[in-house]
């Protein structure tokens, strides 16, 4: 296994987390694809920060093993070790397990009282599963 897989959150049962500013990085990264520092600031949000704060950010989450890149000479082209996905996946499994006991029923439940979660909400949540399940069921019928 090349050592950068080692380090990479995906191989990890804990990920670490990420700073805003990080997370923004990350952002601009799974939108753009391998980028350089100079193409990842025009995407970021304003005030955007300066060449040297990027490129600080971008070596911490190589160390942090969500980055990496492909050397140019002088230059880096820096590319995401992980997806979009999973680390929305284990963002959210993180906060279920931290904030509500680790129950999903209980996130819902949060924002049904917090009124931000309507019946259609609820309804269309409850097809998702649904389908899921029946998706699951199809491909391992038992025996």
């Amino acid at each position: 296994m090349p050592a950068w897989q080692a380090n990479s959150p995906t191989n990890s049962d804990a990920m670490k987390t990420l700073t805003k500013a990080e997370e923004q990085i990350m952002q601009a990264l799974w939108t753009l694809g391998p980028s350089f520092v100079k193409d990842i600031i025009p995407v970021l949000p304003e005030p955007q920060p300066h060449y040297n704060t990027v490129s600080t950010l971008i070596k911490i989450l190589v160390d942090k093993g969500f980055v990496d890149y492909k050397a140019f000479g002088k230059s880096h082209q820096y590319y995401a070790l992980i997806s979009k996905e999973e680390y929305s996946s284990r963002t959210v499994k993180n906060l279920v397990k931290g904030y509500f006991g680790g129950s999903f029923a209980n996130l819902v439940s949060f924002f049904v009282k917090e009124k931000d979660m309507s019946v259609n909400d609820l309804e269309q949540l409850l097809d998702q599963i649904k389908e899921a399940k029946s998706s699951e069921n199809d491909q391992n019928p038992e025996p």
